[in-house]
């Protein structure tokens, strides 16, 4: 890891420009960065293109070219589900129904309702949960059952009606079994063998086998992230998702070991990954590069873990007071606090997906069992964004209901600002009600005076020639 001593130099290291930055300065395509981006948004738009002209032919074809997979059906059959159940071990799947049981009380526990809910006589709000969502589920380089459970229960606390996974099926044609027990435990409606730029395509645009969603959410690599951008508008999306993040903040009481533990946890997930420790202790700085050094040979994803090490950071700083401003500066996934006044420091960050407080409280926690989705924003994003969670699957409709005098009583401001703006269009729609609900009234001071004149006739007494 790289060593960086003094505030003012971490802060250049770690400012983050734009969300694309991870991507572009990886070490597999910093020698011609402009060319290969350039390719990648070329391949995903044409894929975007095909999958929206050709619908399933499309699919397959790019199915069969990119994931290797040659397939009969798109849509992974329930026999398969079942089967699922048999090759996978019954301790996992009891693991999995443990964590979506805390999941899902977790999210029931935010209360966010649906409903109409008044805010006064004339205005109120209705919550409705979305009708049909996308899960993307990544695959490749490892199965993530637990990436199922932290978008589906979520969606099904939501009230979602129907949620639809997409997940790249292996060269043999079959999405791995954890993730399909996952999806059944989290009660998924359906399930299809599709990975890549042409999954979020098909999930956007609908076609002949796949249902046209209104949300896609989950996330993915390059390809993924470039079609989630590029249909946000014909669908929403929960966000754009990047490569894994930690930054521990931690003194000099901290464990070298378990700091170095997590900073590889994180780091085996992508070689992109950004993992970052700041610290008051150069002593601790020191151990836990040569902890990482010692627990790392002994891993199995080493040659992935050791890409996104190398690129990563031992800040050292002065005081926390630094780290924390650092560590706000950066916006990290994953904020873990490592310091004897760990809990104190918890006010003081801003800018964080999921902050973790104290040793008892690594990330691989959150990563699976604590209840918490594990989705959350990255590439700085925590600055604005949240982590997934049941108002992700939403949506609020405002109504106003004006009876004729609360109509009227806002009329008139209602005009002044119109003319104002000089939309005269909007001034005349309102100033047409005022002008129609003042007719009843005037038409009835007409008849008063009307039969003060004409007594005998307004209350249908005839003149009979008698009564001359």
């Amino acid at each position: 890891m790289r060593r960086i001593k003094g505030f003012n130099k971490a802060r250049r290291s770690l400012a983050r420009e734009n969300f694309w930055e991870p991507f572009a300065t990886s070490q597999g395509l910093a020698p011609q960065t402009k060319q290969v981006f350039l390719s990648v948004q070329k391949a995903v738009d044409r894929i975007m293109g095909d999958v929206r002209d050709k619908g399933d032919e499309a699919l397959f074809d790019y199915t069969e070219k990119l994931d290797g997979a040659r397939l009969d059906s798109l849509e992974v059959d329930r026999r398969e589900v079942v089967a699922a159940y048999d090759v996978i071990n019954k301790e996992v799947v009891a693991a999995l129904e443990f964590a979506a049981g805390r999941i899902w009380d977790f999210h029931v526990a935010c209360e966010h309702k649906t409903g109409v809910f008044p805010v006064d006589k004339h205005l109120s709000r209705r919550v409705l949960p979305l009708q049909r969502v996308g899960l993307y589920v990544p695959g490749g380089r490892a199965a993530y059952p637990s990436t199922v459970l932290m978008m589906a229960i979520p969606a099904g606390v939501a009230g979602v009606e129907e949620i639809i996974m997409v997940s790249p099926p292996g060269r043999d044609g079959r999405i791995p079994a954890p993730t399909l027990v996952a999806a059944d435990i989290a009660k998924v409606n359906r399930i299809f063998k599709l990975g890549g730029a042409q999954a979020i395509a098909a999930l956007a645009f609908g076609t002949e086998s796949v249902p046209r969603v209104d949300k896609i959410c989950g996330p993915g690599n390059i390809f993924v992230t470039l079609a989630k951008k590029m249909v946000y508008g014909t669908v929403d999306i929960d966000g754009l998702e990047g490569p894994s993040e930690i930054v521990i903040v931690a003194d000099e009481k901290a464990k070298p070991s378990l700091c170095a533990a997590d900073l590889l946890a994180q780091a085996e997930h992508d070689p992109l990954a950004s993992v970052v420790l700041i610290t008051t202790s150069a002593d601790l700085a020191k151990r836990v590069d040569e902890e990482i050094e010692i627990q790392l040979s002994k891993l199995k994803r080493r040659s992935t873990i050791k890409k996104a090490i190398d690129a990563g950071m031992l800040v050292i700083v002065d005081d926390m007071s630094q780290a924390v401003e650092l560590a706000n500066l950066f916006a990290p996934e994953h904020l873990s606090i490592m310091a004897s006044n760990a809990s104190a420091l918890v006010r003081k960050i801003h800018n964080a997906g999921c902050i973790f407080v104290g040793e008892n409280s690594p990330v691989v926690l959150g990563d699976y069992v604590a209840g918490p989705s594990h989705v959350l924003p990255t590439g700085g994003s925590a600055r604005f964004g949240s982590p997934l969670g049941v108002a992700d699957f939403l949506k609020v409709t405002n109504i106003i209901s004006l009876d004729k005098p609360a109509m009227r009583k806002l009329s008139k401001a209602a005009r002044v600002v119109a003319e104002a703006e000089r939309l005269d269009a909007h001034a005349e729609a309102v100033a047409r009600r005022v002008i129609a609900s003042d007719l009843p009234a005037k038409a009835r001071q007409a008849g008063a005076k009307q039969s003060r004149r004409f007594p005998s006739r307004l209350r249908g007494e005839g003149h009979g020639e008698g009564e001359k």
